[in-house]
C-alpha cells in the first residue's frame, strides 16, 4: 500500500493545494457576483457593485500577471496575457459585468479542465483504485490477514472467491477462473489450476485457491503497471508545449483586430468587445486533454503509454524495428522439417529421439516430443540416461544406444545442414536423422507488419540474435524486407543509432533484457511486457500488456487519431475565436454577450478534444 498511497497522492491527488486555490478563486468570484447582483438589482447601488467586481478583477489579474512573468522567465510565451488584457479592459471601460463573466470563465475553466482530465484518465486511475491492500496468509492451517507489503516470497496465501490476487504467485491447491482484464485488457476469464502462474491484480472467480508467493508486492505485476501509470502522468507531451507557439500569432491577431476596431469606430469599448471573445482556453486546454484522452484509450486497449511525447512520435514514425524471438515469434520452437538417413525409417528415428527427449527439460525437447505424439507414435522406455548440458542426451532403448543433440555430440559423420536449429540423432553410433526447429511465428505478425505499412511506415526492420537463415526466413514470411541476424544487444544499439535523420522518429519493439538498450535508445521503445520482461518494460516508452503483437498497430492508430484530434481541437477553437473577434470588431456583439460566448468556445474545444478517448475514430 505504500506505493499506492505515494502514487495516488503525488500523481492523481497531487496539486491538491493548487486545485483548492482554484476552487477558492471560483467560489470568491461566484460570491462577489451574487453580492454585486444584490447591490445593483435589489438595493440599486451599481457603483458599489462595480467597485467590488473591479477590486476582485484587478486582484486576480495581478495574480495572473505574476504567474505569467514566471512563465516568460522560463522561456515560454504566456497566453494569459490576453485574459489579463480582457479583464483590465472591461473593468477600466466600465463593462464590469462582462469582466465578471470573464473572471467566472477563467476560474470555472480550471474546474472544467479538472473534470475533463479526470474523465479522460479514468481507465488509468482505475488501476490505482483497484490495488489490492490485504493478503490472507496461511500459517499452520489457519488464515491471518496481513498487509500486502508484509508478504514474503514463499508465503502461502489463500485467494477467496471474488477477491484480487495480492502478489504474483503459483497455484499449489485448487482450481478457478481469474479475470485479468485490468492487467491485459482481455475480458475472457483464464482457467487456472495447480502450477499455474497468476498475476497480482487478477480477480478470482467463484472458487477459492491457494498460491505460493513468487514476488513481494512491490515487484509484482500489478504494482509494476501502477509504476507505469505514474510515469504516464508525469511526462509532458511535446505537442502540448507546441500549443504555446500558437499563442504568439493568436495574441497578435487579437490585438490587431481590437486596435483596428477602435481606430475605425473611435469607440474604446470595441477593444473590450474584441478581447472578451479572444479565448485562450483552446490553446491551454485542448491539446493536453486530447493527449490524456489518447493515453486513456491506449490503456483501455491493453497498452500503457508513458507520455504524450511517445504518442506524438508514434504518429510521425518513419522506422519500426522488431526483435525476432518472443516478439515476431512466440518464443516457442516447433519442428518445421525432419528427415531420416542411412536407411533408418522415419518412425523409428522419431520414436527413439522423442523417447529420450521426454526426459529432458531443454526447450527443443518438448518440440520433438510433441511432433512425435502428433504422429500417434508411442514412446519407449529408456535406460542408462545421461544428459550433457549444451550438447545433448544419450540413453539405451532395448540395449541400442541412441544420441540426440548437437551434430558433434551425436556423430563424427558429415551431417545435413538445416534452415532452423538442427537437432541430430544417431542410433548405434550411426547418423540416423535430423530435425529442423524454428520459432513459431505469431499468427498476427504478418497483418501487423502490413498494418504499419498502411500507415505509411515503409522502413520496417527485424534485428535478431539468431543466425542468418532463420532470421531471413521469418522476415520473408511476415513481409519484412530488412533483416539483421546475429545481433547482440550492442549491435542492436549500433543499428538504431546508425539510422539517418530521414528514418526518424524510430520505434523499437522487443520483449527481453537484451532488447532494453535498444528500446531506451529508440525515439519510441515498445516492450512486449506480457507476464514479465521487466527490464524491457522499464526501458520502454510504451508497454503492451497483452500477448498480442497487433497492439503495435493499435498504438500507432491511436497516436494518429490523438494527434489529429489535438490539432483540430486547437485550430477549431482558434478559428471560432477569430471569427467572433471580427464580428465583435464591427460592434455586433455586446461585451457581456461576448464574455458568455467565450465559455461556449472553451466548451466546444474541450469536448472536441475528449473525442480522442473514443475507439470509433
Amino acid at each position: 500500500m505504500k506505493l499506492y498511497n505515494y502514487v495516488n497522492e503525488k500523481y492523481f491527488e497531487g496539486g491538491r493545494d493548487f486545485m483548492n486555490s482554484d476552487k477558492i478563486k471560483l467560489y470568491a468570484t461566484l460570491t462577489i457576483g451574487i453580492i454585486a447582483a444584490v447591490l445593483e438589482f435589489i438595493f440599486h447601488l451599481p457603483s458599489y457593485a462595480q467597485l467590488i467586481i473591479s477590486i476582485l478583477g484587478l486582484l486576480l489579474a495581478l495574480i495572473m500577471f505574476v504567474d505569467m512573468v514566471k512563465v516568460l522567465k522560463s522561456g515560454n510565451f504566456g497566453i494569459d496575457l490576453l485574459a489579463i488584457t480582457a479583464i483590465v479592459a472591461t473593468i477600466v471601460l466600465g463593462q464590469y459585468w462582462a469582466g465578471w463573466i470573464v473572471l467566472l470563465m477563467l476560474t470555472g475553466g480550471d474546474s472544467l479542465e479538472e473534470y475533463a482530465a479526470n474523465k479522460a484518465k479514468s481507465e488509468l486511475k482505475s488501476l490505482l483504485d483497484n490495488t489490492p491492500s490485504q493478503a490472507h496468509l496461511i500459517i499452520d492451517q489457519t488464515v491471518k490477514d496481513i498487509d500486502i507489503d508484509d508478504v514474503k516470497v514463499g508465503d502461502e496465501l489463500l485467494i477467496r472467491p471474488k477477491e484480487q490476487v495480492p502478489v504474483d504467485g503459483v497455484v499449489f491447491d485448487g482450481t478457478s477462473e481469474v479475470n485479468e482484464s485490468s492487467l491485459t485488457g482481455e475480458s475472457v476469464p483464464v482457467t487456472i489450476g495447480k502450477d499455474s502462474h497468476v498475476m497480482s491484480g487478477s480477480i478470482n472467480g467463484e472458487n477459492p485457491f491457494k498460491i505460493r508467493a513468487e514476488k513481494v508486492a512491490a515487484d509484482s505485476e500489478y504494482q509494476a503497471i501502477v509504476k507505469l501509470v505514474k510515469e504516464s502522468e508525469t511526462h509532458p507531451a511535446h505537442f502540448v508545449r507546441l500549443a504555446d507557439r500558437y499563442a504568439v500569432p493568436f495574441t497578435l491577431i487579437a490585438y490587431v483586430i481590437a486596435g483596428i476596431a477602435w481606430y475605425i469606430s473611435k469607440d474604446p469599448i470595441r477593444i473590450a468587445q474584441v478581447l472578451v471573445v479572444a479565448s485562450p482556453c483552446p490553446l491551454i486546454l485542448a491539446a493536453p486533454i486530447a493527449f490524456v484522452s489518447g493515453m486513456s484509450r491506449t490503456s483501455r486497449n491493453g497498452i500503457i503509454v508513458k507520455s504524450g511525447t511517445a504518442l506524438e512520435k508514434l504518429n510521425s514514425a518513419k522506422t519500426v524495428a522488431f526483435d525476432k524471438t518472443g516478439t515476431i515469434t512466440e518464443g516457442r520452437l516447433i519442428v518445421n522439417g525432419f528427415k531420416s538417413v542411412n536407411g533408418f525409417s522415419k518412425e523409428q528415428v522419431m520414436v527413439y529421439a522423442a523417447s529420450l527427449e521426454q526426459n529432458s527439460s531443454h526447450v527443443m525437447a518438448k518440440a520433438i516430443v510433441d511432433f512425435t505424439l502428433k504422429h500417434n507414435l508411442e514412446l519407449l522406455p529408456v535406460t542408462d540416461l545421461k544428459e550433457t548440458t549444451a550438447e545433448g542426451i544419450v540413453g539405451k532403448i532395448d540395449d541400442i544406444e541412441v544420441k540426440v543433440g548437437q551434430a558433434e555430440f551425436v556423430t563424427d559423420e558429415k551431417v545435413d545442414s538445416v534452415t532452423g536449429s538442427g537437432v541430430y540423432v544417431s542410433i548405434d553410433g550411426e547418423y540416423a536423422g535430423v530435425y529442423s526447429l524454428l520459432d513459431q511465428i505469431r499468427p498476427e505478425a504478418k497483418t501487423t507488419i502490413q498494418g504499419l505499412k498502411n500507415f505509411g511506415i515503409s522502413n520496417i526492420l527485424m534485428i535478431s540474435g539468431d543466425k542468418k537463415e532463420a532470421t531471413e526466413l521469418v522476415a520473408s514470411e511476415v513481409g519484412i524486407t530488412k533483416a539483421f541476424p546475429s545481433s547482440l544487444p550492442a549491435d542492436k544499439v549500433k543499428i538504431i543509432r546508425g539510422l539517418g535523420k530521414e528514418y526518424h522518429p524510430t520505434v523499437m519493439v522487443g520483449d527481453g533484457v537484451n532488447d532494453a538498450p535498444a528500446l531506451a535508445l529508440a525515439d519510441v521503445g515498445i516492450a512486449m511486457g506480457y507476464k514479465g520482461a521487466n527490464a524491457a518494460s522499464e526501458s520502454a516508452d510504451a508497454v503492451i500488456l497483452q500477448d498480442d503483437l497487433s497492439k503495435v498497430t493499435t498504438a500507432v492508430k491511436i497516436a494518429h487519431d490523438t494527434m489529429k484530434v489535438a490539432k483540430e481541437a486547437v485550430l477549431i477553437g482558434i478559428f471560432i475565436c477569430i471569427a467572433l473577434m471580427i464580428v465583435a470588431g464591427f460592434g455586433l456583439i455586446p461585451t457581456i454577450i461576448g464574455a458568455m460566448l467565450q465559455e461556449v468556445v472553451d466548451t466546444v474545444a474541450i469536448l472536441y478534444a475528449l473525442r480522442a478517448r473514443s475507439d470509433k475514430l
